[in-house]
């Protein structure tokens, strides 16, 4: 695979964000997507707390975006059966559809 210049590889990314927001499907933030990928793209189990450290970002800020991604049925929360202060972050069907969805955005963005 040959080496990608900044310019080619932000083009690529625009080129699948533009084919999103053409889409009738939600209009993610860039803390909405880092949150519904490292969920789906990192080993389980995931919880508030652990997803605040990971992303270096506060709880209330990971608390708003699952907020998001839970209503929209992507992520959904499950208190911890050990410790019930602790809520587990888990993956759903829809957000699995929707990555899916957008990984075929990005590959028809890929120049032939």
């Amino acid at each position: 695979m040959e080496e990608k210049s900044s310019t080619e590889i932000l083009n690529l990314w625009r080129g699948a964000l533009v084919e999103s927001v053409r889409r009738d499907s939600p209009d993610l933030s860039a803390r909405q997507m880092a949150l519904l990928l490292t969920v789906y793209l990192t080993p389980p189990p995931h919880t508030v707390r652990g997803l605040a450290e990971t992303l270096n970002i506060s709880k209330p800020a990971i608390t708003r975006a699952l907020d998001r991604l839970s209503t929209l049925e992507m992520l959904r929360r499950k208190p911890d059966e050990k410790d019930r202060r602790s809520i587990d972050v888990q993956r759903t069907v829809k957000g699995s559809v929707y990555l899916s969805e957008f990984s075929d955005l990005i590959r028809r963005a890929l120049p032939e």
